[in-house]
C-alpha cells in the first residue's frame, strides 16, 4: 500500500498511535496485528518498525504516555489551596474530565496491563501508583486534619479510583447528563465515601 499524503515523521507516529488505540480499545491488544494498524494508518507494515521497535513496544508507549499526560495535567492544575477537601474536590474534577475526554486512552491502559511483558509491566505500575500516590496524599492530608473519615487511606485510594474511572466506559457526550453535572454527581458521591466533614 502506497503511503498517504503528509504520512511522514511526527505526523506519522502520532496517527499510528491514534489508529493503534482505537484498534486496540476495539478489539483488544492481542486481537490487533500490525497489518491491521498499517492498514488502518496507510502505510506499508514494515514502515511501522520505524516508529516502534514492536507491538509490544508500541503499548508500553502507549500506557505511558497517558499515564505521564495524567501526572503532568494534575500537576499544572491542582489548585495551590491546602484543604484537603478542596484539592479532593479538583481531583475529582480533573480524574472524571481526563477520563471522558480521552475515553480509549484510559480503557486500553487499564484493560491492558496483562498483556505487558514483565519488565514493561512493572514500569507501568511504577507510574501509575505515580498516580495513585496523588490522591493518597490528599485523603491521607484529610484524615490528618480531621476532614475525613477513613480507616486507610491507601484502601480508600482504590476504591474512590475505582469508582471515577469507570465513567470513561459508559459516559457519552450525548447522554441524560452534561458533564459539569455529573462531574457534581461523582464528587458528591466522593465526599460522602471519605466522610468529608
Amino acid at each position: 500500500m502506497a503511503r498517504t499524503t503528509g504520512s511522514e515523521g511526527s505526523r506519522t507516529e502520532e496517527a499510528i498511535r491514534t489508529a493503534a488505540v482505537e484498534l486496540i480499545a476495539a478489539h483488544g491488544f492481542e486481537a490487533m496485528t500490525m497489518r491491521q494498524l498499517a492498514d488502518r494508518v496507510g502505510v506499508q507494515p514494515g514502515s511501522l518498525y520505524r516508529y516502534f521497535p514492536s507491538k509490544g513496544q508500541l503499548l508500553v508507549e502507549l500506557l505511558v504516555e497517558h499515564l505521564e499526560f495524567l501526572v503532568s495535567r494534575w500537576d499544572s492544575e491542582q489548585p495551590e489551596d491546602a484543604d484537603p477537601r478542596v484539592r479532593l474536590r479538583a481531583f475529582v474534577d480533573f480524574h472524571v474530565r481526563s477520563h471522558t475526554l480521552r475515553r480509549r486512552e484510559a480503557f486500553v491502559a487499564n484493560m491492558e496491563l496483562r498483556s505487558l511483558a514483565p519488565g514493561d509491566y512493572r514500569r507501568v505500575v511504577a507510574l501509575r501508583r505515580n498516580y495513585e500516590n496523588l490522591l493518597t496524599a490528599i485523603l491521607s492530608d484529610g484524615i490528618a486534619a480531621g476532614c475525613f473519615r477513613l480507616p486507610d487511606a491507601r484502601v480508600a485510594t482504590f476504591a474512590v479510583l475505582a469508582m471515577l474511572t469507570g465513567v470513561g466506559s459508559w459516559y457519552r457526550d450525548a447522554g441524560r447528563l452534561g458533564k459539569r453535572e455529573l462531574i457534581e454527581i461523582y464528587t458528591q458521591m466522593v465526599m460522602q465515601c471519605v466522610g468529608a466533614q
